[in-house]
């Protein structure tokens, strides 16, 4: 894994494209996923990923790829208490 990924925190467009968005915990790729609105649980793939990750931000219950940085809003602070309350992974 890219070291530049080790405090990426929030959604980001699935490395692994197997999703439109993966949550990522302190750079780690999580089991929650997002697909058209539709929050589920799929543990990433045992093999790595490669590139920058492009950040999504959510805006009336869409994703929407940001193209640069990341902020932490509401939305953010809401979906990690959701992970955090559900046992994350």
């Amino acid at each position: 894994m890219d070291t530049s990924h080790v405090r990426a925190q929030g959604w980001f467009s699935d490395p692994f494209r197997r999703h439109k968005a993966r949550w990522f915990s302190d750079g780690s790729p999580t089991a929650l996923v997002r697909d058209e609105g539709v929050e589920s649980n799929d543990p990433p793939p045992n093999t790595g990923y490669s590139g920058p990750l492009e950040p999504v931000r959510e805006l009336e219950g869409e994703l929407l790829h940001t193209h640069g940085g990341a902020g932490t809003d509401s939305s953010v602070n809401r979906i990690w208490d959701i992970f955090v309350s559900t046992g994350g992974d």
